[in-house]
C-alpha cells in the first residue's frame, strides 16, 4: 500500500533510481501527491533539486540541465532532462511550484532555478543580511584619532607598500561587514587579534562582549591558540590585552544547539547580546548555517568573516565565502571609501582601484595577499599560487624543479606496489610516534606528518591506505594491528559530542590504561594537558594515519602526503589540490598521475546557486 496518491510505477524508467538516495525518490512522489496536475516533470525536478542539496548545490538550475542527459557526481547516468519550456509549464502549473516568496513546497525564480523552499529562503534570507550590512554608510569614529590607532598598530603604514591588514582594520572600525580573505601565512588571526584591540581602544564601554566562533571544534581550539599566541605581542596597554577574549566556540554552541532539531535558542526574535561576532574559517560555513548566524545578530553589531575563498566549500550546501569573495563581486573600492582610508592614513594609495560606484559589498571585502610564512623561495607558495592560476604545467614544473626542497612529486605507484612504495615514508613518519614514551611527545610527533587523500574507498582511498599503514607499522613490530583498539592508534572524531567537549575533527591516540588493563583515549586540552576516555564513551570515530583532505580543513601539519586516486573523478578540483598543499607547512610530497593531476587542477567546483546574482 501507498502512502501517495501518485504509484511509484507511474515514473519507472523516468530515471535510473538505484542512483538516488532513497529520500530524493520519496519526495519526489510525496510532491508529486501533493500537486494539483502532477506530471513526469514535476517528479523530475522534485527528485533532482532534492539530490542536487545533498550534493552542495543551492538550487537545481533547470537552464544548465534541460534537454540533455543528467549525471551524478560520479558521471554516471540518471535521466534525461526535458526541455526548459515545457519543465517551467509543467513545474508552475503543478500548484506546488510557485514565484519566490510564494508559500510552496518548490520554488522557480526568474532565471529558471529551482530551490526547495527552505533553501530559497535561507539565501534570501543572508543575501538581505550582507546588503543591508554591506551598504550602510562609512560610520568614522570622531571621539578618537583612527588614523593615530591605525599607525599604532599597523607601522607599515608608514611605508610605500600597501598594508592589507589595514586596511581589513579600517573597515571592521567603520562597516557592520568585514570579509577577511587569504590563504594559510597571510596573518588572518594575526589581523583579527590587531582589530579586537583597535576595537577595544576604540570603545567607550568597558564590558564589551566578543563573540569567537568557528565551524568546528578543532578550527575553534585554533583560534583560541592564536589568540593567546599573539595578543601577548599587540602594542596594547596590559589592560586591554587582559580584555581579549581568548575563549571561543562553534557557531552550534554559540547559538545555542538544541539536539535534533535544525533551530537554535538564538535566532532573529532572540537575538544574541554581543557587541561583535569574528568567524573563523568561515568558508566551511554552509548557507543554512550561515543564514542563522547572522539572523541571530543584530544590525548594529559588526560582524567579521575570516577565511580562504580559494579553499574547499562546505561539506553542506552552499559556498558562501566563495559566492562574497568572487571575482565577479569585487573588482575593487567604492571612492567613498578609497578617499575615507587614505585621508586616515594621510597618503594616497593606486592600489585601492578606486571605481566610481555606490558603497556596497566591494567595500566590505579585503584579500590579504602578502604571505609571511611561505615567502619568493618557497616551493610550496609558488605550488600554491599556481594552482590558483589554473596552470597545470607550472605546477609539474614547480614539482619537478629540484630548486625546491620543499615539494616533491611521485609518480603514482600501481595499487599493488604501494606497501613497498609507502613503506618508508610511513616508518619514517609515523614510526616515531609508536615509540614515543609520553603522551604529550605522542602528539608533537603527530602532528608533524598526516596522508591526505581525495577519496574513502579504493586503494588511494582513505579507508585502504589506513589499512596498509596498519600493515606496514604492524610489519616493523611498531603496533598490533590484529586488535581493535592498540596503543599508538591515532582517533579521528567524526561526530560532536557536547557533553564530552569532543567535537567533530578532534584526534585523540590510544593509550595503555594505567593499572594494565586496557586501553583509554587521550585527547589533549587547549592549555596542553591531556584528559582520558574510555572507547565506549567516543562518539563516531574513524583511524586518523590517512584523512580526507576534507575533513583536515582547518588543520597544519609539518608534512603532508597528498595521494590522489589513479582515475578521475570529479570530486579532484583546483580547490580540493588547494587545501591539500597548503596545509603543509614545510613539506609537500604529491603523488599523482600527471595527467590526472592536470585534469584536477583546470577544473574547478562549480556550486550552483543565486547568491552571487542576489548580491549584486
Amino acid at each position: 500500500m501507498s502512502f501517495f496518491r501518485t504509484d511509484a510505477r507511474e515514473y519507472e524508467g523516468l530515471l535510473e533510481a538505484a542512483l538516488l538516495p532513497d529520500i530524493s525518490r520519496h519526495f519526489a512522489l510525496f510532491i508529486n501527491s501533493l500537486a494539483d496536475k502532477p506530471s513526469n516533470e514535476l517528479y523530475l525536478g522534485a527528485a533532482l533539486v532534492s539530490f542536487v542539496t545533498e550534493q552542495g548545490h543551492i538550487c537545481l538550475d533547470l537552464s544548465h540541465a534541460e534537454g540533455r542527459p543528467f549525471y551524478d557526481p560520479h558521471g554516471r547516468y540518471i535521466c534525461h532532462c526535458p526541455p526548459l519550456k515545457t519543465w517551467q509549464k509543467q513545474l508552475l502549473q503543478s500548484g506546488v511550484v510557485g514565484r519566490p516568496g510564494d508559500f510552496v513546497p518548490l520554488v522557480l525564480d526568474s532565471r529558471c532555478r529551482l530551490y526547495l523552499h527552505r533553501y530559497w529562503k535561507y539565501e534570501n534570507c543572508l543575501a538581505t543580511h550582507l546588503r543591508e550590512r554591506a551598504q550602510k554608510k562609512l560610520i568614522i569614529p570622531e571621539a578618537k584619532d583612527l588614523g593615530g590607532l591605525l599607525r599604532k598598530y599597523f607601522s607599515s603604514l608608514t611605508g610605500e607598500e600597501m598594508d592589507w591588514q589595514a586596511l581589513a582594520a579600517f573597515t571592521s572600525a567603520t562597516k557592520k561587514l568585514c570579509v577577511i580573505s587569504g590563504g594559510p601565512g597571510t596573518g588572518k588571526t594575526t589581523t583579527v587579534c590587531k582589530i579586537i584591540s583597535f576595537a577595544l581602544e576604540l570603545c567607550e564601554k568597558k564590558d564589551v562582549k566578543i563573540a569567537l566562533a568557528a565551524p568546528t571544534g578543532k578550527a575553534a581550539a585554533r583560534l583560541e591558540e592564536a589568540m593567546k599566541f599573539h595578543r601577548n605581542s599587540l602594542p596594547a596597554s596590559e589592560e586591554i590585552k587582559a580584555r581579549i577574549p581568548v575563549e571561543a566556540s562553534t557557531i552550534h554552541r554559540l547559538l545555542g544547539y538544541r539536539q535534533g532539531s535544525p533551530y537554535f535558542i538564538h535566532n532573529k526574535e532572540n537575538p544574541l547580546s554581543v557587541d561583535m561576532v569574528v568567524v573563523d574559517e568561515a568558508s566551511m560555513v554552509d548557507l543554512p548555517l550561515m543564514a542563522k548566524l547572522f539572523d541571530a545578530v543584530p544590525q548594529n553589531v559588526p560582524i567579521i568573516l575570516l577565511g580562504d575563498k580559494d579553499q574547499l566549500a562546505s561539506v553542506e550546501a552552499g559556498a558562501v565565502m566563495g559566492d562574497i569573495c568572487s571575482e565577479e563581486m569585487v573588482r575593487g573600492f567604492s571612492k567613498t571609501y578609497a578617499k575615507a582610508f587614505e585621508r586616515m592614513v594621510g597618503k594616497r594609495s593606486i592600489t585601492l582601484q578606486a571605481q566610481q560606484c555606490p558603497e556596497g559589498l566591494q567595500d566590505c571585502v579585503v584579500e590579504l595577499t602578502k604571505n609571511y610564512r611561505f615567502g619568493p623561495e618557497s616551493g610550496i607558495g609558488q605550488l600554491a599560487r599556481a594552482i590558483n592560476k589554473g596552470d597545470a604545467d607550472g605546477v609539474m614544473n614547480i614539482l619537478q624543479d629540484s630548486h625546491y626542497h620543499d615539494v616533491q612529486w611521485y609518480p603514482l605507484p600501481h595499487n599493488r606496489l604501494m606497501a613497498s612504495a609507502l613503506r618508508a615514508p610511513v616508518l619514517e613518519g609515523y614510526g616515531p610516534v609508536c615509540k614515543a614514551k609520553d603522551m604529550p611527545r605522542g602528539f608533537e610527533l603527530f602532528d608533524r606528518f598526516r596522508i591526505l587523500c581525495a577519496i574513502r574507498q579504493g586503494p588511494y582511498g582513505v579507508v585502504g591506505l589506513n589499512r596498509l599503514v596498519e600493515r606496514i607499522l604492524g610489519g616493523s613490530g611498531l603496533v598490533r594491528p590484529g586488535v581493535e583498539l592498540y596503543p599508538g592508534l591515532p582517533l579521528l572524531i567524526t561526530r560532536n559530542d557536547y557533553s564530552l567537549g569532543i567535537y567533530n575533527g578532534d584526534v585523540g591516540i590510544v593509550a595503555p590504561r594505567e593499572e594494565g588493563r586496557g586501553v583509554v583515549v587521550c585527547f589533549r586540552n587547549l592549555d596542553g594537558s591531556f584528559r582520558e576516555i574510555h572507547p565506549s564513551r567516543l562518539p563516531d570515530f574513524e583511524i586518523a594515519y590517512a584523512m580526507s583532505i576534507h575533513k583536515s580543513q582547518g588543520s597544519e601539519f609539518d608534512e603532508v602526503m597528498i595521494i590522489l586516486p589513479d582515475v578521475d573523478v570529479p570530486i579532484l578540483t583546483r580547490e580540493l589540490i588547494y587545501t591539500a598543499v597548503t596545509r603543509a607547512r614545510k613539506k609537500v610530497s604529491l603523488w599523482a598521475r600527471p595527467d590526472i593531476l592536470q585534469i584536477a587542477i583546470s577544473r574547478r567546483i562549480r556550486r550552483h546557486s543565486g547568491l552571487r546574482e542576489a548580491l549584486a
